[in-house]
């Protein structure tokens, strides 16, 4: 049913744009045949947002991997750095949660471990829209900040670094086949800043997948009938995550490649001080508005990597 409804949702989107189309065409030919220039303006203004939708849509249709129209859960985590990189791995957080809102999509922050002065050590959300996990995806890697440190008394500059995780979400349990012998679920006071406990029961969870040492939290929640459903996608989608590294590792050295570990060089520098740019190190694209960046605007980003690497779908 759900992906009837996603078949009959991307028909009418179609069907909607083909009318669109149909309805500006014969405005046009109307005002040209009375001679009315008023509307030239307008009738541009339109034509100009349908071929910018429809060229969207038209890269979505380039989206061939068998993940990329689900729904994506983010992680990102701090880099050596204390609360510099505490505090960039919030600012990452938010950039993406602003990108999901400019695109329609659905966000829900599963988990947040707070750094001990500002920022975050690590946090985790679920993006959950129409190929959340096809653009997510290009985001994988280490991220790389420099500025001028508002931590620091000298107001020296300083380079941060955090790593962004995206994995794509499971459809239903039964894709993911866990046993319930393999899990050790263990339940804790949720906390915020400064150690303090934020609720005096005992709602926060932390499930250990035993065969593989994969370890998730939720503590979001105050329930915790929820915060395990939480937890528990998570390690479903870290269990697809892990099988995709090892087919792409497989597929690598059966050609003779290199595949790169988390931790490895960044993908993607942010630079405030002494100039301003975001500079994407895989594709060299570039631009000179950080503060639009980092405020959302990840999309020209997201497709010039995507369609470097669109014949290299994931297994």
């Amino acid at each position: 049913m759900k992906r009837l409804a996603e078949v009959n949702a991307t028909i009418d989107t179609w069907r909607g744009l083909e009318r669109k189309a149909r309805e500006l065409e014969e405005l046009a030919a109307l005002a040209e045949a009375e001679g009315d220039e008023s509307l030239v303006s307008e009738l541009t203004r339109e034509a100009d947002g349908l071929a910018s939708r429809l060229d969207e849509l038209e890269f979505e249709l380039s989206f061939a991997g068998p993940y990329d129209e689900r729904n994506a859960i983010l992680a990102i985590h701090a880099g050596a750095g204390g609360t510099e990189s505490q505090d960039w791995t919030e600012m990452l957080l938010r950039m993406y949660l602003r990108w999901a809102e400019r695109r329609g999509y659905r966000t829900d922050v599963l988990d947040v471990t707070p750094g001990e002065e500002a920022g975050m050590k690590s946090a985790m959300a679920e993006v959950s829209g129409p190929h959340a996990y096809g653009y997510l995806r290009s985001e994988r890697g280490v991220h790389r900040l420099v500025r001028l440190s508002p931590f620091d008394a000298g107001h020296a500059r300083h380079t941060s670094f955090a790593l962004v995780e995206v994995m794509p979400e499971a459809e239903s349990s039964a894709e993911v086949k866990i046993d319930p012998e393999a899990l050790r679920i263990d339940v804790f006071r949720a906390s915020g800043h400064g150690g303090q406990n934020v609720q005096k029961n005992a709602t926060a969870v932390r499930i250990t997948h035993l065969p593989t040492g994969i370890v998730t939290t939720c503590q979001n929640e105050r329930s915790q009938h929820r915060n395990r459903e939480s937890a528990m996608k998570v390690l479903e989608a870290r269990l697809i995550e892990r099988e995709l590294n090892r087919q792409a590792e497989e597929k690598a050295r059966l050609k003779g490649e290199h595949v790169a570990a988390g931790w490895g060089n960044q993908i993607r520098s942010y630079v405030l001080h002494p100039y301003k740019m975001v500079k994407d190190h895989r594709t060299g694209h570039e631009t000179s508005d950080p503060v639009s960046v980092l405020d959302g605007e990840l999309d020209e980003l997201m497709k010039a990597y995507l369609r470097e690497t669109l014949g290299e779908q994931e297994p």
